[in-house]
């Protein structure tokens, strides 16, 4: 398994990221930990989750359970030394925690503690704020964003507070480094700039969606991940499972992410099948398994810090991870251009 440095980090990731989000939802303890077993044995030192997990749909008797079935596997194996671990506090408007309130001191504190204690661990490596106070134009939210309601001033007064609270904790050894989860450009730059010119931790990386189907990290973030060395963690690199070619306009498969959430989140619309096809043409005509070809062609990204991919089953896990051993020629790089200029953003 190749492994890269973390931004500026000493964190030396997996190029592919084990994430949880299912589990304790689609996916009973004893697969998550099963899944933890094979991506561990394949090579795999990272693993995602959240304080909100699982998903699909969120429900409030289960926020934390993902954390619990991963603290479960470090209890019961002893190996947390084993695992880079990333994790996340949830930001305005999750009212199934803490009543959807704001990412501040205070609620870093309580989310950090609850974390650890499900965690049953004394660290986490990667600690990430799962979106910004003011608002993001991820999940679907570009097609009306509108940025002229922030007020700059109270932004950047609350990252240097939240800077300073993260501060306290890397201090205190719960925290190692500090990350963003769908960022722009602006905000990122923002807190760069305010962690150097206050000696406070500096982001190392940024988790947003990126995969064949979804790419707006390819321009004004692209830019600033090179000329900063902020690694891109790139959730959802199958579009949810639609890039693996289970889903048809009439067909959801039973158990599947399409069954609690008819449209993926958003990314099921008349666009996104021709793009599908497009991509699955491309497989064919080089003998490559899509899923496969998807995770490759993530992990060749300049940006790439790590690809985050789930698995419903130990099958589908296998079969990821053979991305791994995968090298795209010219030819294939070259179609997939073709592919992406026909169907630029297709949700």
């Amino acid at each position: 398994m190749r492994t890269k440095r973390l931004g500026r980090s000493d964190l030396e990731v997996s190029l592919l990221c084990l994430g949880s989000m299912t589990w304790g939802m689609q996916n009973t303890p004893a697969q998550g930990h099963s899944q933890i077993d094979i991506a561990l044995e394949a090579g795999i030192n990272f693993i995602d989750t959240a304080e909100l997990y699982p998903t699909y749909p969120v429900l409030a008797e289960n926020v934390g359970r993902t954390e619990e079935i991963i603290g479960d596997w470090f209890a019961r194996t002893g190996r947390r030394g084993d695992v880079i671990l990333a994790s996340k506090i949830v930001g305005e408007g999750q009212e199934k925690v803490r009543d959807g309130g704001l990412i501040t001191p205070a609620s870093i504190r309580v989310a950090l503690e609850s974390s650890l204690k499900r965690l049953k661990t004394d660290y986490i490596d990667l600690y990430q704020l799962h979106w910004p106070n003011r608002g993001s134009y991820h999940f679907r939210n570009s097609w009306d964003f509108d940025p002229s309601g922030q007020n700059p001033k109270e932004t950047e007064e609350n990252m240097l507070e939240v800077l300073e609270e993260i501060q306290r904790h890397v201090d205190a050894g719960r925290i190692r480094h500090f990350g963003l989860s769908n960022e722009s450009a602006w905000g990122t730059a923002k807190w760069l700039q305010l962690a150097s010119d206050n000696n406070l931790p500096r982001v190392v990386s940024i988790q947003n969606e990126y995969s064949l189907l979804c790419r707006y990290f390819d321009l004004d973030l692209a830019e600033l991940a090179h000329n900063e060395d902020v690694g891109l963690m790139a959730f959802t690199p199958l579009a949810g499972g639609l890039l693996s070619g289970k889903y048809a306009p009439d067909v959801t498969p039973k158990g599947s992410r399409r069954e609690a959430s008819d449209d993926i989140g958003g990314r099921v619309t008349p666009r996104v099948w021709p793009a599908i096809d497009a991509y699955h043409a491309v497989a064919r005509k080089h003998g490559l398994d899509p899923v496969q070809m998807a995770l490759a062609w993530a992990m060749t990204r300049p940006f790439m810090g790590s690809v985050i991919f789930g698995a419903t089953n130990d099958q589908q896990l296998k079969n990821s991870l053979k991305a791994t051993d995968l090298t795209l020629s010219a030819e294939v790089v070259a179609d997939i251009a073709l592919a992406h200029r026909a169907h630029p953003m297709p949700f």
